[in-house]
């Protein structure tokens, strides 16, 4: 029976209007299945979602999709197949491994990253341009001017090619811009003040840390799989938080602002779940040869 803390997030994912269950899945993927080789037997993946809540139908489903889309591929080993991560799905996670397992944000260059639409786009285009964007933590100044502190330009453009949208690439334009002004001026506070709502990312972080807080008192009560079930989940929320965080310079941040907090959190939170949780999938994840796949690389370097 998972403690207070793992239930309330379990009972908050299923109040949602609609679960996000290939997103789930990719979590899972990335964080407990990605370090085991990358490939694990549906079945097996079916037994670890349904202790999120999710039923084989659904999961079925939902790898459908993530096949369609390309994030996972299939290898049938006689009546039983293995999905993996292809090497598109791959390279999407360990992009936001990069930020998510960091034990804090970069440092920043004093340099901004742009992509400018350049020419006509229908407003269809445009609004599937500005999502893609936005999930890369990508600010908006303009319908036709996009922003970033830090972001690597040909990564992003690479990742709206393998979002479906190499159409788009023809009628953008990267560029790099420095304020000649020595430090963080005012200009650069009314930019950020302009391409990002820095109260809404404050207050996600801060749900997070209320919800996440009280595990701090339950860890050593939690069996292997609450372990997994709390691990996934908190790697999940702040996976969601993070990606549409421009992870900004602290110097241009407002006061008390919580998301190192929520990462100090989350790092604390994941070493002390990550010797159960192994454990855990030790005993469930397999191929579809009945193997057990072993991890490639220290977990806890995670977060390092």
């Amino acid at each position: 029976m998972p403690l207070p803390t793992v239930q309330r997030r379990l009972d908050a994912l299923h109040q949602q209007s609609r679960i996000a269950a290939g997103s789930l899945i990719v979590t899972v993927f990335g964080d407990a299945v990605l370090p085991r080789g990358g490939a694990v037997w549906l079945g097996s993946l079916i037994a670890l979602m349904q202790t999120l809540g999710l039923n084989e139908r659904l999961v079925r489903t939902s790898v459908f999709r993530l096949v369609k889309d390309e994030w996972l591929q299939t290898e049938t080993q006689g009546r039983r197949a293995n999905y993996h991560l292809t090497a598109t799905g791959q390279r999407r996670f360990e992009d936001a491994s990069r930020h998510i397992y960091a034990a804090q944000a970069p440092t920043w260059d004093h340099q901004w990253r742009m992509v400018m639409l350049v020419g006509e786009m229908d407003t269809r285009k445009r609004e599937a341009l500005r999502r893609a964007l936005r999930w890369q933590g990508f600010g908006e100044l303009s319908p036709s001017n996009f922003v970033h502190p830090g972001a690597d330009l040909q990564e992003s453009l690479n990742a709206l090619r393998s979002e479906g949208l190499a159409e788009f690439l023809p009628k953008l334009l990267p560029l790099m811009a420095r304020n000649p002004l020595s430090g963080p001026s005012a200009n650069d506070s009314a930019l950020v003040q302009n391409a990002w709502n820095l109260e809404l990312l404050a207050q996600d972080y801060s749900d997070f840390l209320s919800s996440y807080a009280p595990l701090l008192t339950e860890l050593d009560d939690l069996d292997g799989e609450a372990a997994f079930v709390a691990r996934t989940l908190m790697i999940h929320d702040f996976r969601r938080i993070l990606l549409r965080d421009p992870e900004l310079p602290a110097e241009l941040l407002p006061t008390k602002w919580p998301g190192q907090q929520a990462r100090d959190l989350c790092r604390f939170l994941y070493r002390g779940l990550l010797g159960a949780s192994e454990a855990y999938l030790d005993q469930q994840l397999q191929l579809a040869s009945g193997e057990v796949p072993e991890v490639s690389a220290p977990l806890s370097q995670r977060f390092a």
